[in-house]
Order: C-alpha cells, then structure tokens, then sequence
C-alpha cells in the first residue's frame, strides 16, 4: 500500500492521491479549498480524551500509540481507510506541528503492515 503523510498546511499535488483528513477537527486557517480533502474521516482520530491527555508530548508518544491503536481495534472507519489505501496511493493529511508524533503516523504504520 503507498500511504503518504503530509500536514495540512503543506500545497496539495497531484501525486498525493486521494487525500485523507484523519484529524477530529478542520486545521486551523485552512479553507476547504485550499485543503484539497477528498475524505475526511474524523472518527478514526484519537478519541478527544485521548488527544487531550497526550497533548503531544513525546514522554507519552509510546503510551499514546499503545492507547490509540487500543481505540482503533475493530474500528470500521479504520477498514473503510484500509479500503482506501488498497485502491490506490493514499495521503493522511493532518495538522500537528510535531511530525514524528502524531496520530496520522501511528495509522500510517498499522496501514503499511
């Protein structure tokens, strides 16, 4: 599967595929357009508790992976997101400042497995 990450503030290009919104709530001074989004699943983010409680600090980044992929578990937003991604070249597009630590980067693994 080609899954891809990208941050919503970066330009869309062509070569993204279909771009998928995985964040709870639209990106900050992004308009619609601007975004590109072809999907935007906000039930595979992190449950607002769970955002809330990693508040992206890297001391909770394996607990938060653990905790998150825990809600994930025999989710169906997540098999429509696995359906995606067998269809073709697949962007998660998110809005977190840390790239490394983020939810987009803890579906893309559980994709590429």
């Amino acid at each position: 599967m080609a899954v891809s990450l990208k941050r919503a503030y970066e330009p869309p290009l062509d070569a993204d595929g279909t771009r998928v919104l995985v964040d709870r709530l639209w990106p900050r001074g992004v308009t619609k357009a601007k975004a590109a989004i072809d999907v935007w699943l906000k039930d595979v983010a992190p449950s607002t508790q769970l955002r809330k409680w990693f508040g992206h600090d890297p001391e909770r980044w394996v607990e938060f992976q653990q905790r998150y992929r825990a809600e994930l578990k025999g989710s169906p937003v997540l098999a429509e997101l696995r359906k995606l991604a067998r269809q073709g070249h697949v962007t998660l597009v998110y809005s977190a400042k840390d790239e490394l630590h983020n939810d987009a980067v803890v579906l893309a693994k559980l994709l590429r497995r």
